[in-house]
């Protein structure tokens, strides 16, 4: 007598294939999605943060594409210096972080210049 499989997520009989882990697509997403989640909730705190980070920035930034802020300014508006999505290094040696095409760079003590960088 052959054992009859359950699906992995939600326990009814699996019919088809004998390699077969799910009962139907719903179930393998499912089963999938809570496999990852911890990964997931990840990448979507650290992906809200870069997109807060660049709201900041381009509402900061003027059309002309340069200003000079406070640190506080940008504490204020919920800017968080943890999160960046590149660095990039001028010809004469200046290095910016890049919150995509937004960049900031510490200038002084409590200062920075914030840019737009031409894509």
């Amino acid at each position: 007598m052959t054992e009859i499989k359950q699906c992995l997520d939600c326990g009814k009989p699996i019919n088809g294939r004998s390699d077969k882990k799910f009962c139907d697509d719903a179930c393998r997403n499912n089963y999938n999605n809570k496999q990852h989640s911890d990964a997931n909730t990840f990448v979507k705190k650290v992906n809200n943060a870069l997109r807060k980070n660049r709201r900041i920035l381009e509402t900061l930034i003027p059309k002309e594409g340069k200003i000079t802020v406070s640190e506080k300014k940008l504490k204020e508006a919920g800017f968080n210096f943890d999160f960046h999505t590149g660095i990039y290094e001028t010809k004469t040696g200046t290095t910016y972080r890049l919150c995509y095409e937004f960049g900031y760079m510490r200038i002084e003590e409590n200062r920075y210049i914030l840019v737009k960088r031409e894509v």
